[in-house]
């Protein structure tokens, strides 16, 4: 009943600037927090950063001051604006929500990911 599309991924030179978005559709009560995970060639997913309601954020510290989260809560949309782009950065991202559909509990979804590569 949720579905989460990202776009923006692609290659990027060190040092360059790349947007992902993400776009929430379906039936669904509320959204509790809308984020970004990423998952590197044999390593395990990790998060990048979470958006919670009240303007509440948190980073990984490994993108903490190059990254950045924000919502627009009437489209229903995440953004990851990335800066100062490594070749450490490379890897699939992902786009997650955690909703409440028809008023029942809270429960994390997941997009299908899009690939960032960082490469000169």
């Amino acid at each position: 009943q949720v579905q989460l599309e990202e776009s923006g991924g692609g290659l990027v030179q060190p040092g360059g600037s790349l947007r992902l978005s993400c776009a929430a559709s379906g039936s669904f009560f509320s959204i509790d927090s809308m984020g970004w995970y990423r998952q590197a060639p044999g390593k395990e997913r990790e998060l990048v950063g979470r958006a919670f309601s009240g303007e509440v954020t948190n980073y990984a510290d490994s993108v903490k001051g190059r990254f950045t989260i924000s919502r627009d809560n009437a489209k229903n949309m995440v953004y990851l604006r990335m800066n100062s782009l490594k070749p450490e950065d490379t890897a699939v991202y992902y786009c997650s929500t955690v909703v409440s559909v028809g008023g029942g509990p809270y429960r994390d979804y997941w997009g299908q990911g899009t690939q960032v590569t960082v490469s000169s």
